[in-house]
């Protein structure tokens, strides 16, 4: 049958230390015609042995990740952008964990790519992803995995994009209080740098402020030197949200229009 045929081809290449492959390759190297390849595919996802990402990408699902429906997106995330052609990085909330914000872990795995790519549901896990046209400038590095290795945010991206996208990380004083973890990571240099390739002034005031509040001054002092004479006006601590009776910060022209509650 062509599901036992598929089979030792599968477990051939989890020996291997991969986690993931495409229906091209299960096509060329296991022997088995498009058509018979197709249905020992399908066979192998309904007995919780693979998983589809994609109509040509599959997961391999070790026996201890059976009752999660998959390994961790980090195994396969190198490879499934790949394999779609994208240009990535973990990034936001998932890239915080890495960093060490370990008391504010994600319920989502979040890249970041170049265009609008819908969700991918990983088991229990959803994948989730967000368009950045800054996406070449940003500065990430390469992690290994047990599985290979991916591409991760900065530290220093990592705020910045955390800013930029606060409301897919929760709320403000949630981004404060993940930003206020990462902080000791923090190169000042390097998070003028990560500022600069989004240009983003407004979310650069907001910053600097949440630095002051969880007692960095020493990294905001360096942001607020670069950002004083590129301030335009003063913008609300909380976008979207009445202005109208807010107090100004003047260090960075901030109306606080909610106060800050770093949660801890």
């Amino acid at each position: 049958m062509p599901a036992a045929l598929l089979k030792p081809w599968i477990d051939r290449i989890q020996a291997g230390g991969r986690y993931s492959f495409l229906r091209s390759e299960a096509v060329r190297d296991s022997g088995l015609t498009p058509n018979a390849a197709s249905k020992a595919l399908r066979q192998a996802v309904k007995d919780g042995r693979i998983l589809r990402l994609k109509e040509y990408a599959y997961v391999i699902v070790p026996l201890e990740y059976r009752a999660a429906g998959a390994p961790p997106p980090s195994w396969f995330i190198h490879d499934l952008m790949t394999a779609m052609k994208r240009p990535y990085y973990v990034g936001l909330l998932s890239a915080a964990a890495l960093h060490g914000a370990s008391h504010h872990q994600p319920q989502v795995f979040q890249v970041m790519t170049d265009c609008s790519v819908r969700p991918i549901a990983a088991g229990r896990t959803k994948i989730q992803f967000f368009a950045s046209k800054y996406l070449s400038r940003a500065a990430a590095k390469e992690i290994k995995t047990p599985a290979g290795v991916m591409r991760v945010s900065t530290p220093e991206t990592t705020v910045v994009d955390l800013m930029r996208f606060a409301k897919s990380a929760g709320h403000l004083d949630h981004v404060a209080a993940v930003i206020a973890e990462l902080s000791p990571s923090l190169n000042p240099k390097r998070l003028i740098a990560a500022v600069c390739a989004v240009n983003d002034i407004p979310n650069a005031q907001r910053l600097g402020y949440i630095l002051d509040r969880v007692r960095k001054r020493a990294i905001s002092d360096v942001l607020h030197d670069w950002i004083e004479r590129r301030i335009e006006r003063s913008q609300p601590l909380r976008p979207g949200r009445p202005v109208s009776g807010a107090e100004e910060d003047r260090r960075w022209r901030l109306l606080i229009n909610s106060p800050l509650e770093v949660e801890s």
